[in-house]
């Protein structure tokens, strides 16, 4: 899931993550019987957007449909890593 948003100060990322990850999952589990076991995986990943990107970036969420036909989410999430010069073991980032 891609999620662009703006914190206020007061709310920190890990408030907002938690947040949402339960109330989506009570959310999904609500809709058909076979999804009592969705559960979501344990981290995430979150990168600061600059003001001047923010189009961009809605661009890229919006098209991500079409986008992960050509590129697997992982393969996706190692390169922004590596773009962004964040040091990874694979071991701890898929669960």
């Amino acid at each position: 899931m891609h999620l662009l948003c703006s914190l206020s100060r007061q709310k920190t990322v890990a408030d907002l993550v938690r947040e949402l990850k339960t109330s989506s999952s009570v959310w999904i589990k609500s809709q058909k019987p076979e999804l009592q076991n969705f559960h979501w995986q344990d981290g995430y990943g979150v990168f600061s957007v600059s003001q001047s990107q923010l189009e961009k970036v809605k661009e890229y969420i919006a098209n991500q449909c079409e986008h992960h036909q050509t590129m697997p989410f992982q393969d996706e999430f190692r390169q922004l890593l590596k773009k962004h010069d964040v040091d990874f073991d694979e071991r701890y980032v898929w669960d």
